[in-house]
């Protein structure tokens, strides 16, 4: 699995506490220092089944310094993939990515189940 995090996030920290507890294994990376590319986050919001919004990291102080709350609902889909591989920091964190699931945000038992999901198969 591929664990993305911002280190210094204390919500990704949880949840690579859970992730080790739990026996997982993963490879972590770094949000900011090796971004998702466009076709990257396309295919995990293709994946995921999520809104694009979903990805964009709306208590970011870089997503309020742009004003994104008014400025999203008027772009289309390829200027947002854009804007948040534009920069790590603007991607919801953590992301979690499995076989047959992305994860975006940590909540326990959404993660439980789809790592049960996961050791079945």
């Amino acid at each position: 699995m591929l664990f993305v995090e911002y280190p210094k996030c204390t919500t990704c920290q949880k949840a690579r506490k859970w992730l080790e507890a739990q026996g997982a294994a993963f490879t972590a990376r770094h949000i900011k220092e090796d971004p998702p590319a466009g076709e990257e986050l396309r295919s995990w919001r293709e994946r995921s089944g999520l809104p694009l919004k979903r990805f964009f990291n709306t208590s970011g102080l870089r997503y309020k310094e742009l004003g994104l709350k008014d400025r999203l609902p008027g772009m289309g889909e390829e200027d947002q993939l854009e804007l948040l591989a534009s920069d790590g920091m603007l991607v919801k964190r953590p992301i979690l990515v499995g076989d047959g699931f992305v994860l975006v945000g940590f909540r326990e038992a959404e993660w439980a189940a789809a790592l049960e999901r996961n050791a079945q198969n």
